[in-house]
């Protein structure tokens, strides 16, 4: 039985458009060149960051990111970032009384902009705050630790397979893959991501049947 569940942020909760539109701005290239670098990255089987890194050889990501936060540029999300299904789906899990999670990859700012939305869950909390990152064990143990559920109980919803799938699962984690965003329409099929996911979903809002199941 699935008492929590812990959605990874981007492409599982929001887009991912703004984000990779806003590097493009402030790096000065067409946003069409950078969306185009980071789908060759990924079918690659590459961090997302080294599209950065095509578009700026020798680039320092986190010292880029804390100059856009001082000239005012840095990361936003609003209401128009989330996915439809984000908040029908949330709310009617915990209307199940599933406890609901969201941990991701995201900085220290982009959790207080995620907390306030005001979205149906129990707790967000991002890398940043905690000063560790997926896909280390240790992040895992942290979902563990905020779960509040045996890891067996615990489902983790993601969208990236060496990211969410694979850790989570090693971690003892019930996963459901999620086809959303480059990394999950790409490895959606790949043979070791079907063979690791409890459930491949298109919809958060089929979660609702697996908790009911």
């Amino acid at each position: 039985m699935i008492e929590t569940i812990v959605f990874d942020v981007g492409e599982t909760i929001t887009r991912d458009d703004r984000y990779w539109a806003s590097w493009a701005d402030w790096l000065d290239v067409p946003r069409h060149t950078l969306s185009a670098l980071v789908g060759a990255v990924v079918a690659r089987g590459s961090d997302n960051a080294e599209a950065l890194r095509l578009v700026r050889p020798g680039i320092d990501v986190a010292a880029e990111y804390r100059a856009r936060e001082a000239a005012g540029r840095g990361e936003e999300l609003d209401e128009g970032d989330l996915y439809d299904d984000v908040r029908p789906a949330l709310s009617a899990l915990r209307q199940l009384g599933v406890r609901v999670v969201i941990a991701g990859n995201q900085t220290v700012r982009a959790g207080d902009v995620l907390r306030g939305l005001d979205l149906p869950a129990d707790l967000i909390v991002t890398s940043g705050e905690w000063g560790v990152a997926k896909p280390d064990p240790v992040f895992f143990q942290r979902v563990v630790e905020v779960a509040q559920a045996a890891p067996g109980a615990t489902l983790y919803v993601g969208d990236h397979p060496a990211n969410d799938v694979f850790p989570a699962k090693a971690a003892g984690l019930r996963v459901a893959h999620i086809r959303r965003g480059p990394w999950g329409h790409l490895w959606a099929d790949a043979a070791d991501v079907v063979a690791a996911a409890d459930w491949r979903i298109d919809s958060l809002t089929q979660l609702t049947g697996v908790v009911r199941a």
